[in-house]
């Protein structure tokens, strides 16, 4: 069991959607599989949850940050826009820069803290 406590970077929009670990992590698996409903599937969630958090991040911001192909022959498929690929790089670097900004208020939390049994909580976002 790790003692570390993590950090959860998230931005709330002005009516109230998120950007956080979440969605940048169905960011991540919707470039690595080219697929809304395989990067859902491995989130432990449906398709239809996958297919409307990209369409909330679709619409959070005035460029697409996920592009879908329909079916056909090829198949169908998903994948980031280069806005999606520059969001996502620069969130990951602002989770990076956060840890590092709080690393010794979080050193302080953690040898402070009472030993805690980890708990298994759902998906966010």
């Amino acid at each position: 069991m790790s003692r570390a406590i993590k950090t959860n970077l998230r931005f709330t929009f002005p009516g109230g959607a998120p950007l956080s670990h979440g969605k940048a992590e169905l960011m991540e698996l919707i470039r690595e599989t080219g697929s809304i409903r395989q990067a859902a599937s491995r989130m432990g969630m449906s398709y239809r949850r996958g297919w409307l958090l990209t369409d909330e991040l679709n619409r959070m911001f005035v460029h697409a940050v996920i592009e879908t192909k329909h079916g056909g022959k090829s198949g169908g498929g998903a994948g980031l826009t280069e806005f999606g690929e520059a969001l996502l790089a620069r969130f990951r670097d602002m989770e990076k820069r956060t840890a590092t900004t709080l690393k010794a208020d979080l050193e302080w939390l953690e040898s402070n803290a009472r030993p805690q049994e980890e708990k298994a909580g759902p998906t966010e976002e």
